[in-house]
């Protein structure tokens, strides 16, 4: 499997089968765990891989300041998750995970995922993290904010 590998971003345009709007397509080999007897990826598994998206996500904007990384993950929740399922994943499909933020709000910010075999969207979703200082909402950070910008534009504030 290959590295995690940009794609071009354009987040205002296109469905969400249109790799322009991810700025992340991160790669995922489905594994035997993952799949029930008939083969078939069983749906909570999605929601992990939604985790696994986001922590490449923030490690790509990151750009290897651990410490800006472990700061940023210890201050984001998850407080809302939504998932529209298309098509079933399989036992030993090579998926990409893709990533963008769609909306960067006072203490939150929403990110878009779809998982993707072939081009072809499966699974769409996407979550709402809060970020927090002490356990309490608190504004997104402005170097969290530039650094989206800095990848992807300026998504819906």
């Amino acid at each position: 499997m290959s590295e995690p590998r940009p794609t071009p971003s354009n987040p205002r345009t296109g469905d969400s089968a249109d790799p322009g709007r991810y700025p992340l397509a991160h790669p995922l080999r489905v594994r035997w765990a993952e799949a029930d007897m008939q083969g078939v990826v069983f749906n909570a598994h999605y929601l992990a891989w939604f985790d696994i998206g986001i922590t490449e996500y923030l490690r790509m904007l990151a750009d290897g300041d651990e410490q800006w990384l472990t700061e940023t993950f210890d201050r984001l929740y998850v407080v809302k998750s939504t998932l529209e399922y298309r098509s079933p994943a399989r036992f030993d499909d090579a998926l990409e995970i893709c990533v963008r933020c769609i909306r960067v709000g006072r203490t939150s910010l929403e990110v878009g995922f779809a998982i993707r075999r072939d081009g072809a969207v499966l699974v769409s979703g996407s979550n709402v993290y809060v970020h927090t200082v002490d356990t309490r909402p608190a504004p997104v950070p402005d170097e969290l904010r530039r650094r989206i910008e800095r990848l992807e534009g300026r998504p819906d504030s």
